[in-house]
């Protein structure tokens, strides 16, 4: 592993235990057995790090989003990508509110940022979707849009859940997201 894998590497792992306010240079620096300057050689600046993370991340999710139900119905594969964002939210908080909530200079924007494959946690979903229209599962619609309803709802409840506004287990929360997602889908059925 070369010397910018590494320092991206330790960057990430002080993301996931502790959040994006405590990636600093030095910080990173000591981790990987560097000086701080030597970073610069490699990166920019702390923004052009956390750059290269979230693209590291996003990344590795797209290589595991969709392995929990790969093959299969419909509905099983749909459930199987909310279960695999939950895995990522619930399991990596900091990194999951880095990604997705925190303000970052170089994230995606929707509508642009997100068609024809721009996000690869997104895009899995689009194209679940979109088969389902094909299908006819689904009314005919904008795929994208409907998979911003669909993640959106998802995602406001993970920023309830991590907030401490819904007093449930996870075992509970995952139902009650598995409940919520029912209920849109049922809306828009063909």
């Amino acid at each position: 592993m070369g010397t910018s894998d590494r320092i991206v590497e330790a960057a990430q792992g002080i993301l996931v235990a502790e959040g994006s306010a405590a990636v600093t240079m030095r910080r990173v620096a000591d981790v990987v057995g560097v000086t701080a300057m030597a970073i610069y050689k490699h990166f920019a600046n702390r923004e052009a790090l956390l750059e290269a993370v979230a693209q590291r991340t996003f990344g590795e999710l797209a290589a595991t989003w969709g392995a929990r139900v790969p093959e299969g119905d419909w509905d099983d594969r749909a459930f199987g990508l909310m279960g695999d964002f939950l895995d990522f939210a619930l399991g990596t908080p900091h990194l999951y509110a880095f990604l997705m909530t925190e303000r970052r200079e170089q994230a995606r924007q929707f509508p642009e940022g997100f068609q024809g494959g721009g996000s690869p946690a997104f895009s899995p979903v689009v194209e679940l979707i979109a088969e389902g229209m094909r299908l006819g599962l689904l009314r005919q619609d904008d795929p994208l849009e409907v998979t911003l309803v669909i993640t959106s709802s998802t995602q406001g409840l993970v920023q309830l859940y991590l907030g401490g506004r819904i007093a449930l287990s996870e075992t509970e929360f995952r139902a009650l997201c598995t409940r919520t997602i029912r209920r849109i889908l049922h809306g828009i059925q063909a």
